[in-house]
């Protein structure tokens, strides 16, 4: 990633280099209380060449089929050094390179299928992100989103509000985004989404129409 990049682009790469050593651990409780599957059932559902955005430090690596051919980007080389790290335990080929999802490092239509994971909410510009996404899947490709946003239940959203200014200072986190919004807007039909967990998570399965 350029180190010319934005002044919020550069403090969220700083963030997650910092916490790349405890961020396993610390994802540990999330995912049991509120990702349930999430993860396992977006990675079944890529195919062919696949672009993990926001790669991390390569949770997903053991959930996608073994036919797949794996790309991963994140703005952290921290949480890559771990995704590289696991991917080598695992014996898992994957192409993990520093980019920023903003600005993807891709020619257009390079995959058939995009993933991101609990990663829209802390990108500054999501709706930049997710245009390309699309930028870099083929027609027919499809985009797989996982991730936490602004709860369905009144008492829970009123909760993400009040917390949201204080999560997007101390950890670029935003209590109250929801991806579909700018997957609609971008053109994608939507196969699939579904909410739970009081509706503060969503997952998403879109195509790329021709």
């Amino acid at each position: 990633m350029s180190r010319g990049a934005a002044p919020e682009t550069e403090r969220v790469r700083r963030i997650w280099d910092a916490h790349a050593r405890n961020y396993d651990r610390g994802i540990r409780t999330v995912d049991r209380l509120l990702l349930r599957d999430g993860r396992r059932w977006v990675c079944s559902r890529a195919s062919g060449e696949v672009l993990e955005v926001a790669v991390g430090t390569g949770l997903n690596l053991p959930l996608y089929p073994e036919d797949v051919r794996l790309t991963g980007v994140d703005i952290s080389p921290a949480m890559l050094e771990r995704a590289r790290r696991r991917a080598a335990e695992l014996g898992r080929a994957a192409t993990l390179l520093e980019g920023d999802a903003q600005s993807l490092p891709f020619p257009d239509a390079s995959f058939d299928t995009v993933v991101c994971t609990l990663s829209l909410c802390s990108i500054p510009d999501d709706h930049k992100a997710v245009a390309e996404m699309k930028r870099v899947l083929r027609p027919g490709g499809r985009l797989l989103l996982l991730d936490h946003i602004r709860s369905s239940s009144r008492p829970w959203l009123s909760l993400q509000r009040v917390l949201d200014p204080l999560f997007v200072r101390l950890a670029g986190d935003h209590l109250l985004r929801r991806p579909l919004e700018h997957v609609v807007s971008e053109g994608f039909r939507v196969e699939l989404a579904e909410r739970y967990a009081k509706g503060m998570v969503e997952r998403i399965s879109a195509i790329k129409e021709d």
